[in-house]
């Protein structure tokens, strides 16, 4: 488990490639210590060019790790570990990131009223000192996506005008975020909570500890 590698990672210069403070908050519960280095990806790939949703939070994450790997490579500080992470909301096999506008937020939500939809976090670990063995050069990628089955209740129009007027919607997949007021509207949840919150934390936890076991970390 990754709770006792924690005093050999403490050792290490770990980076998250993220602005998001409910990321900065979940790694923080477990006792993980970490730069925040926001990625400056512009988020602009085209989500038809993939098979799944998850595969598309999956390639986000990447880029995004790999360009604070990169940074960090050139200011002579290069990192042990980058995390990179991507979340989205899928409902009806349409991909929900953050709204653009109110009437986005309320679009959204209206659409997912009394529905399921999914939530996918895709992850990526960038090592950039190890190899990675496709091409034996580093550095070596490891990703992975976790996806989370979300029932919301049936939504009143003004319900779901109070919670937009609350600004919580803002920048946050699918226009919600679950630690939030908008916990009232879920009636039932199937996989990792925190994963809705942004980042699955036992997958997580699970993938560095074996990093560390195979001596990569």
């Amino acid at each position: 488990m990754l709770l006792e590698h924690l005093p050999h990672l403490a050792n290490k210069r770990i980076l998250l490639a993220s602005a998001s403070p409910r990321r900065a908050e979940l790694l923080h519960q477990i006792g993980l210590k970490f730069e925040v280095r926001p990625s400056t990806f512009e988020e602009t790939l085209r989500k038809d060019a993939f098979a799944t949703a998850a595969l598309y939070a999956i390639e986000t994450a990447t880029h995004k790790a790999l360009e604070v790997a990169s940074a960090s490579m050139a200011s002579g500080q290069p990192a042990d570990l980058v995390i990179g992470a991507d979340t989205i909301v899928e409902h009806d096999k349409l991909i929900l990131e953050k709204p653009a506008d109110a009437a986005d937020a309320v679009r959204m939500l209206t659409r997912m009223s009394g529905q399921s939809h999914q939530v996918h976090t895709g992850v990526a670990l960038v090592l950039p000192h190890a190899s990675d063995p496709k091409h034996g050069k580093p550095p070596l990628v490891r990703s992975f996506a976790v996806s989370t089955e979300v029932e919301f209740d049936q939504l009143t129009p003004d319900g779901i005008q109070a919670y937009v007027d609350s600004g919580e919607p803002f920048g946050k997949a699918g226009a919600y975020g679950i630690q939030g007021k908008a916990a009232v509207f879920v009636k039932r949840l199937s996989g990792d909570y925190f994963n809705v919150m942004g980042f699955p934390l036992h997958a997580f936890a699970a993938e560095v500890a074996g990093l560390v076991d195979e001596g990569l970390l």
